[in-house]
């Protein structure tokens, strides 16, 4: 089974402090939105469908690389040690959409009631919804090697839950939106998924298979993929930037909604982590798969999140900065979780086989 290169020393520069990058991004934006106000009008005017068509090439260049690093072949050896899937199944598509929905609720609209106005509130919920319907694809691959996971199964447990979002993420997403009270058109999520899922996955595939038939996994592993490093950095932080340029008016009329939005978000990760964690520990499985199982529910898919908030709600919506909050607690909350399992790994059997 083929296994994703991961940094030998770890998670990298950038990913250790993203968080900073997100700060740094959201006040270059703000800046811009504020004394530059031509720069978010300009680019309002590439458009097409409701999609903003530079911000999606530059999620286009965040996420098909991570496309790319999955390896699909590994599916064939689904049936050998299912439990660990099981797990990952359950826990990413039966409970945490649903439990991120329940929290957000509570929190925007009763535990801050008297702080969130009710549209912004409802915009919040539909970012929290985004976010929980969408289950990390690449990131895991990190927090996987930090709690000295299974490289093997964790590629098995990616693959098999990016093919369960082609048919998942819309209708649970419709399904939580529309519990809220929030219209959506259809045409528009499909259209999403199609942009963000869809292409950048055979893609990403295609391209995959073509440089190792050619080159071999070694050459793919060591060097191709990591051409497209700074790539992905660089789209990352310039989406970061013009998100921000357009919720500028937002973000300093309600500062204090940056943390109010983190607060459930961040209950939320934990949750899903020690639902996933306990059932692998109650299974018995081998800590090297309840720890990456626990991993992929915590972490989001927040490059997905981001461009269906987008897609769907525009560039100024609010729900664009609920998803984009996401990306700002991320790494200091799954670096938490990432030292609770390693301080745990007496709560699983001896044996790491798997």
């Amino acid at each position: 089974m083929a296994t994703a290169k991961i940094e030998s020393a770890g998670i990298g520069f950038f990913e250790k402090y993203l968080t900073l990058w997100v700060i740094l991004c959201m006040v270059a934006g703000i800046l811009i939105g504020k004394y530059l106000p031509g720069v978010p009008a300009f680019l309002n005017r590439f458009e097409y469908a409701k999609v903003s068509i530079p911000i999606a090439i530059l999620i286009w260049l965040m996420i098909y690389p991570m496309m790319m690093k999955v390896d699909f072949a590994s599916i064939r050896n689904v049936g050998k040690n299912p439990k660990g899937l099981y797990v990952t199944w359950v826990t990413n598509w039966l409970i945490k959409p649903f439990t991120m929905y329940a929290i957000a609720w509570f929190f925007f609209f009763v535990a801050f009631k008297t702080l969130i106005p009710a549209d912004l509130a409802r915009n919040y919920l539909a970012g929290a919804i985004l976010l929980g319907a969408a289950p990390c694809t690449a990131m895991v691959f990190v927090w996987s090697h930090l709690t000295k996971g299974n490289p093997a199964y964790t590629v098995v447990q990616v693959a098999t839950n990016d093919l369960i979002i082609l048919v998942l993420f819309t209708p649970i997403v419709a399904l939580l939106l529309g519990i809220g009270g929030i219209r959506i058109p259809w045409d528009t999520l499909l259209l999403s998924v199609l942009l963000f899922v869809v292409i950048p996955l055979a893609g990403g595939v295609i391209t995959r298979s073509s440089v190792i038939r050619r080159k071999g996994l070694d050459y793919f592993n060591g060097t191709f993929i990591n051409k497209f490093t700074n790539v992905t950095i660089g789209g990352l932080l310039l989406t970061l930037i013009i998100i921000f340029a357009f919720q500028g008016k937002v973000i300093l009329a309600n500062p204090l909604h940056i943390l109010l939005i983190a607060i459930p978000l961040t209950i939320q990760t934990f949750l899903i982590f020690f639902i996933a964690y306990f059932a692998g520990r109650k299974l018995k499985l081998a800590h090297c798969v309840a720890a990456p199982a626990g991993m992929i529910g915590a972490s989001n898919f927040f490059e997905l999140s981001v461009a269906v908030a987008i897609s769907l709600f525009g560039t100024t919506s609010p729900v664009a900065m609920a998803t984009v909050v996401g990306v700002l607690v991320e790494v200091p909350v799954m670096l938490t979780l990432v030292k609770i399992a390693n301080r745990t790994t007496h709560w699983f059997p001896a044996e790491n086989k798997v």
